[in-house]
């Protein structure tokens, strides 16, 4: 099956009418987790994105756009940089635009990374931007014959044998190369998941509406198995000399191995697809307790959405974005539709709503990682994320931090009281997030362009005063209903508001309810602290 084939109902109801979102999806409230954000490191460009090297619980490898590879040792950032691709991939990037999507993106190190005995020792893997150079050839060129101004590529590196800080610019291997013709939608990340193999998340091929000249009709190139646009990739991307033993078939380009147990094995389809129907799945990861593979597709104009992606999964762009459906020709959305068509996979369901919002909320989501740390009890198991602004002119602006609850399927707002309005300050965006090795995580931010200065990295710590006064969440606060409402789900009964009442763990000591928690209430109606 190299498409995905509709019924005509469907198809009839694709074209429905727009919907307005505001009437379906409700607006983000705000939580009951308060965090601050410890800024560790300020002045960088554009941070984007940071992993640990496995077993390593001292240093983060944080990227920045504009092509440094920069190293977080012990909660500082050390000066220079362990690789410096700057001329490498701008040009294609445009380091002055700061809505440029190109550049340094992703990082992957070898899961045998710190293994002697492993082929995969010393080995680590980025995906960036490149311009193509006269006469080669891509291992995957843009649908159509279409122009292609650039490339996105897998690059193999090695750790310097002499300086564990340094990543050895002379050991580049290229593993695999995407051509591209739009310059939007190339995904960004990469990472080993737990069955060693590498996970490769790619956009659409760009323009909107999955339509454009590198897109293939009918029904666009997320849904068809011909082009590794709008797709998850899952490969063994060392050289297969050094896997002699290894039953994966070797690759096209002969440069690395395809899974042997990806679904999609038809004539003309791409034997590395893992799963297919993906807008712009620029953030994905791992959950590192059970290796749920979440990720954050970023929608078109209307909805931005959370999936569970396993094997073989078709998550419906652009037959659909979130759970509504979908019309190519206008980039409206239809009705509501969770389950219709069936074979689509919508985003994740839990008992109390879906992992999806509105552009009232945002404009672009920014995935980011299952918290497994210990610093923040309350946020163990949900997954943390953002948006990237939530005003887009005259620039974007206003970077919004979320917590999902995986379960539910509810999403709601950290509180961030250490800025007055609530929202973060200085009109940073959130281009990104960091785990460490103990699975705490780090918020990436910018509010200027790939070649400014505007780069923070925010440590993502517990929150240091009381839960937020508003404990109606009526938009209202400090008001009387407040408090009538805190004292009655302090004695055991109803909020005014229902469900959305905040935490009776006021003072967020991990007591609740307790006298502490009425006291501290009552100081902070009073304008006292906590």
């Amino acid at each position: 099956m190299q498409t995905l084939r509709l019924s005509v109902a469907a198809l009839a109801l694709s074209a429905a009418h727009a919907v307005s979102l505001a009437q379906v999806l409700p607006p983000v409230a705000r939580g009951s987790i308060a965090i601050t954000l410890n800024p560790i490191a300020t002045g960088m460009s554009a941070p984007l994105y940071g992993i640990n090297p496995p077993g390593d619980m001292t240093r983060v490898f944080i990227l920045e756009q504009n092509g440094l590879v920069r190293i977080l040792q012990n909660g500082v950032l050390l000066p220079g940089a362990a690789l410096d691709l700057q001329a490498r991939v701008s040009p294609p990037l445009n380091p002055a635009n700061r809505n440029d999507e190109r550049g340094l993106l992703g990082l992957a190190f070898h899961p045998g990374f710190a293994d002697p005995t492993s082929p995969g020792f010393r080995t680590l893997y980025t995906y960036n931007s490149e311009m193509i150079p006269a006469g080669e050839v891509v291992t995957f060129p843009a649908p159509n014959n279409a122009s292609q101004g650039f490339k996105n590529v897998v690059n193999e590196w090695k750790i310097s044998a002499n300086d564990p800080n340094v990543i050895d610019p002379g050991s580049r291997r290229e593993v695999l190369s995407i051509g591209k013709n739009a310059n939007n939608h190339n995904g960004g990340t990469i990472a080993f998941g737990p069955d060693g193999y590498l996970y490769i998340g790619l956009g659409d091929g760009g323009n909107a509406n999955d339509v454009g000249p590198s897109h293939i009709e009918p029904g666009g190139n997320a849904q068809n198995l011909t082009t590794v646009f709008g797709k998850m990739l899952r490969i063994d991307p060392l050289a297969p000399a050094v896997t002699p033993g290894s039953t994966d078939p070797v690759s096209t380009n002969g440069r690395y191995r395809i899974a042997a147990t990806n679904p999609f094995t038809g004539p003309g389809e791409h034997r590395e697809i893992y799963a297919l129907g993906f807008r712009n799945p620029y953030r994905f990861a791992f959950d590192r307790l059970n290796g749920d593979l979440i990720l954050a597709d970023v929608g078109q104009n209307n909805v931005e959405e959370i999936d569970r992606v396993v094997l073989g999964g078709n998550y419906g762009w652009a037959v659909k974005e979130g759970d509504f459906l979908f019309n190519r020709s206008n980039g409206t959305v239809g009705p509501r539709s969770p389950g219709v068509p069936a074979g689509l996979i919508d985003p994740i369901v839990g008992s109390l709503a879906t992992l999806e919002y509105s552009h009232h909320d945002g404009i672009s989501i920014t995935g980011g990682f299952v918290y497994r740390g210990t610093a923040i009890p309350a946020l163990v198991g949900k997954y943390v994320f953002g948006d990237l602004a939530l005003r887009s002119q005259p620039v974007r602006a206003d970077g919004r931090l979320f917590y999902a609850d995986l379960a539910t399927g509810v999403i709601l707002e950290f509180l961030l009281p250490q800025f007055e309005t609530g929202i973060l300050p200085d009109g940073h965006t959130v281009h990104g997030f960091a785990e460490d090795g103990a699975g705490e995580l780090y918020a990436l931010a910018t509010n200027g362009p790939p070649n400014g200065t505007g780069g923070v990295i925010f440590k993502i710590e517990a929150g240091v005063s009381c839960d937020f006064i508003d404990f109606n969440r009526d938009g209202l606060y400090p008001d009387n209903l407040d408090l009538v409402d805190f004292f009655s789900a302090f004695g055991g009964g109803p909020c005014s508001t229902g469900p959305l009442c905040g935490d009776l763990d006021f003072n967020n000591d991990g007591v609740s309810p307790d006298n502490a928690d009425l006291a501290a209430f009552l100081r902070v109606f009073a304008g006292g602290d906590c």
